[in-house]
């Protein structure tokens, strides 16, 4: 067989926002060894005894606020997003997607693709920066079940894609579409966060330890794979696209979890910043999300804005996600056909194997 599979791949959602299937959802995503990268014993206590009991029902009442026939916002638009990069491609390829923890699982959709015999495997992870707990995640996750199949065909990933033109493209459409830029005098640039204590995992001889560094202001050859670099860097291409004054476009992070550092500034202190500055109206861009989800509906579009107009009288409005926008389809058009061009050598590219932060253990 001549025809090539793809196959799309994001986090995951519950199987609904019952309290059970969330602690479930966040059993599975919180003892994946690269998203809490400590001994297994240690995360199996933090995690069963102490996060999941507790942030469960929590996690549930938000869930259920964006839950919508039978389905979330991620799901939902993951498989809009398939059909319209199938009928994109066209028959020489045929498109899958899959979810890293939960439904559809990586294992189940990867037995559909063997079972049919394709010539080759591409996988795309919809994160725009490459981190271990993300892209990383699915990689090793889709090595560690294809390594049991007799026949392994050619795969390749897309290590990362938030350099590409028409990441900055999309996003920029899509802000200019929905709001009056000029109206707003601040700007957040907000991306999830991860633990301190992985960034030096993405740089070669740099081991972040500090909020702010000389690494994050420019990708190198040395500091590609540092998360929090890809993120400043995608917000300055944004920014520029948009003509935003470099001071009011700030680069932050959220949805931090336990008590270790995390990656900063945070976006509430931003935000708590720009309030005690006198700005009255914010526009937020979630750059680390290719669709809309927990962390932008309800983190980001409900509970920052409440807190910054109930603290300081202002309005902080969310830029969507990509989602369906037709551009993003034709990104990842040119990802799947290896036809997406970097503005520099550390921009979107296919890698092979070996140059990825892989371990089978």
């Amino acid at each position: 067989m001549n025809k090539k599979a793809i196959l799309l791949v994001n986090l995951g959602s519950p199987l609904s926002p019952k309290v059970g299937d969330v602690r479930r959802y966040l059993r599975q995503f919180l003892m994946d060894g690269r998203v809490i990268n400590k001994s297994y014993l240690f995360r199996w206590m933090l995690v069963n005894l102490v996060i999941a009991p507790f942030r469960s029902r929590k996690s549930a009442k938000a869930y259920r606020a964006i839950w919508s026939g039978n389905s979330f916002p991620l799901i939902r638009t993951g498989h809009e997003v398939a059909a319209k990069l199938q009928l994109a491609l066209g028959d020489e390829y045929e498109v899958y997607l899959a979810m890293r923890y939960q439904q559809p699982s990586i294992e189940s959709i990867l037995t559909e693709i063997q079972s049919k015999g394709f010539s080759s495997i591409k996988v795309i992870p919809l994160f725009p920066q490459y981190a271990s707990a993300t892209s990383g995640s699915v990689v090793q996750e889709v090595m560690r079940i294809v390594s049991r199949w007799a026949v392994i065909p050619k795969i390749t990933f897309v290590d990362k894609f938030y350099d590409a033109p028409l990441f900055s493209k999309a996003f920029t459409s899509i802000a200019k579409s929905h709001t009056n830029i000029a109206t707003y005098d601040a700007f957040i640039f907000s991306y999830h966060g991860i633990p301190k204590s992985q960034l030096g995992a993405g740089t070669r001889d740099h081991v972040c330890l500090n909020t702010l560094c000389e690494y994050c202001e420019r990708i190198t050859a040395d500091n590609e794979y540092c998360y929090r670099a890809q993120c400043v860097r995608t917000t300055q291409r944004i920014a520029r696209a948009l003509r935003l004054p470099v001071a009011r476009a700030v680069t932050s992070f959220q949805s931090r979890l336990g008590r270790e550092e995390w990656t900063g500034p945070y976006t509430h202190d931003v935000i708590d910043a720009f309030g005690m500055q006198g700005k009255k109206k914010i526009l937020v861009f979630s750059p680390a999300f290719v669709a809309d989800c927990l962390e932008t509906t309800i983190e980001i579009g409900e509970e920052y804005k409440d807190m910054f107009h109930q603290q300081y009288g202002g309005t902080l409005d969310l830029v969507p996600s990509l989602n369906t926008n037709p551009v993003w389809i034709q990104l990842l058009r040119e990802l799947a056909i290896d036809a997406a061009i970097p503005t520099s050598a550390a921009g979107s590219k296919i890698v092979p194997l070996t140059k990825l932060d892989i371990s089978l253990n």
